[in-house]
């Protein structure tokens, strides 16, 4: 997944552990979905016997999204197409985005007219209101840990750097 806003450098990233407290998920899965290439971390990825990964705001969205499809009965070849499709979209199009499935198909839809028609259609049986999930990552991660990929310090986002692509949107939407 590529990064989203600034250097990798002056990016915040997430050990795994806390990308797991965040998405709900368990390391196992992590470390699978990072292996088979399903959500790879986009700040820092392992190197080697005892490097760390680390996680970005939009890979941990992701991480969490592939979570609720996974609850929801949807096949893992599916998933795969999904975040396929997420990773193409910019950061502004996910949080107005919710995703709708049947159980074996995913549409996207980007506007309420959009779900209504899906649904008049019989085609939508559950959706993934992606700006909620979102609030609720950005919630999480306020209050866990991350640390700088240029110093290496570690520091809760809401004491984050500048830099930081959650420190950014926060200031954004205070302004």
């Amino acid at each position: 997944m590529s990064e989203v806003n600034g250097s990798a450098g002056s990016e915040i990233g997430y050990r795994g552990a806390t990308a797991c407290v965040a998405a709900g998920i368990t390391y196992r899965q992590l470390d699978y979905w990072a292996r088979t290439g399903l959500v790879e971390p986009s700040v820092q990825g392992a190197s080697g016997s005892g490097s760390q990964r680390l996680y970005g705001f939009r890979d941990i969205l992701v991480l969490k999204i592939v979570k609720r499809l996974l609850d929801t009965g949807v096949s893992l070849q599916n998933i795969r197409s999904a975040v396929e499709h997420l990773r193409s979209r910019g950061v502004s199009d996910l949080e107005r985005m919710t995703l709708m499935s049947d159980g074996a198909t995913i549409y996207e839809c980007a506007s309420a007219d959009e779900i209504v028609d899906l649904l008049q259609g019989g085609q939508g049986v559950f959706g993934i209101a992606i700006g909620k999930v979102w609030s609720e990552v950005e919630g999480s991660l306020a209050k866990l840990q991350g640390e700088s990929v240029l110093t290496g310090e570690s520091s809760v986002s809401g004491e984050a750097e500048s830099g930081d692509e959650l420190a950014g949107r926060r200031k954004l939407k205070l302004a």
